[in-house]
């Protein structure tokens, strides 16, 4: 027997105390519903209704079993209810990895976001370099991460993609930091202080080659994993870096200057696990983080002034910011289709062509 549902013909005849008006109330014939409650009553072994006088009245049982029926399909129509909400996404724990460079404000951001978009699913946010996520997600250890590109994305789904133009941070004192900007070649002799390589090889092997395209060849590449110790390795004139720049900004002895034809963009994007098994509040969380991702990208400084006796002078134009996907990435609470992995079809809007840089010495970049 169909507990439930005779339970809702029990409760619609009870309400109404009449057998014919809770058949057209549940759209039924009254044949078909007379015999549910006689079974019922048959299963429980006990009389719901009085049939003995010209109006249906409940039993004593009746009145008893009402109130407990109200309450089991009320429990019931939650229950439903939250497997939706689990089934969308909303509910449970989702683990998610970010990379160790993400800042306070894009973390604080990212939850928020999170709390508001889906407000009974808890984000386990952990730390996580860009290999470590990708073992993770490979050995289901993890539901999503932010992973900088490139990757292999072969069982892999990926979310929209955000572009963050690097500029090179300098000891103050470097003859380089009087520029508005530098070109990659300009650094040529010095040092470089990066990441370690085991962080993120693809992006690691991608800068590396980027340096070679434009004519800077370190002379030795050393390692700082914390940002503290790669700005006092800068500083301390054991070499130059790559950042964003909010960083580097709040540190006094070191600067940080755009770089001449934007050839270096940190590509992040989310990922997730293909096929049944990922989580389904994976897109989504990737979606929300893009659009963090790319409201807190810093704003470089505009260019204002115009080439003067073959120098460089004023600020360059702000890099733009992008996401790229395969599709329009949904709102919070949509459904916006993934992107397609590897390399974007077209350069999006923001991500630099990896045009050669011109020298510093008589070469002028104008324009926006």
């Amino acid at each position: 027997m169909d507990l439930l549902r005779h339970l809702r013909i029990f409760v619609a005849v009870a309400d109404e105390l009449h057998f014919s008006r809770a058949a057209d109330r549940l759209g039924m014939a009254q044949p078909p519903l007379s015999q549910a409650v006689r079974r019922l009553e048959k299963d429980l072994g006990a009389a719901l209704f009085d049939r003995s006088h010209r109006q249906v009245r409940l039993t004593a049982a009746g009145m008893v079993l009402l109130d407990e029926a109200h309450e089991l399909l009320a429990r019931e129509k939650r229950l439903r209810t939250l497997a939706r909400r689990a089934g969308d996404g909303g509910l449970g724990t989702l683990r998610a990895g970010v990379p160790p460079d993400t800042t306070v404000s894009t973390l604080s951001a990212l939850l928020s976001a999170c709390a508001r978009h889906s407000p009974g699913l808890s984000v386990d946010l952990q730390e996580i370099t860009t290999e470590e996520q990708l073992r993770l997600l490979a050995s289901g250890g993890l539901d999503v991460g932010l992973v900088h590109q490139p990757v292999d994305a072969t069982e892999l789904s990926l979310g929209p993609e955000v572009c963050a133009e690097l500029g090179v941070v300098l000891p103050r004192t470097s003859p380089l930091a009087r520029l508005p900007e530098v070109a990659l070649a300009e650094l040529s002799g010095h040092d470089l202080v990066l990441f370690p390589r085991a962080q993120a090889p693809g992006w690691y092997d991608r800068i590396l080659d980027s340096c070679r395209t434009e004519g800077f060849v370190p002379g030795r590449v050393r390692h700082a994993a914390n940002p503290e110790f790669l700005l006092a390795l800068v500083h301390a004139g054991h070499g130059i870096a790559f950042d964003q720049g909010p960083v580097a900004r709040k540190e006094p002895r070191v600067v940080w200057r755009p770089l001449a034809g934007r050839p270096l963009a940190r590509r992040t994007t989310g990922a997730w696990p293909s096929g049944r098994s990922a989580h389904p509040a994976a897109p989504h969380f990737a979606e929300l983080a893009a659009g963090v991702l790319a409201r807190d990208r810093p704003a470089a400084p505009r260019r204002t002034a115009t080439p003067v006796h073959g120098h460089r002078t004023g600020l360059p134009s702000p890099g733009r910011w992008c996401t790229t996907s395969g599709a329009e990435a949904a709102l919070p609470g949509g459904r916006g289709p993934a992107a397609t992995a590897g390399a974007c079809p077209r350069r999006p809007t923001g991500c630099p062509p990896g045009r050669r840089s011109a020298r510093a010495a008589g070469r002028v970049r104008a324009g926006g």
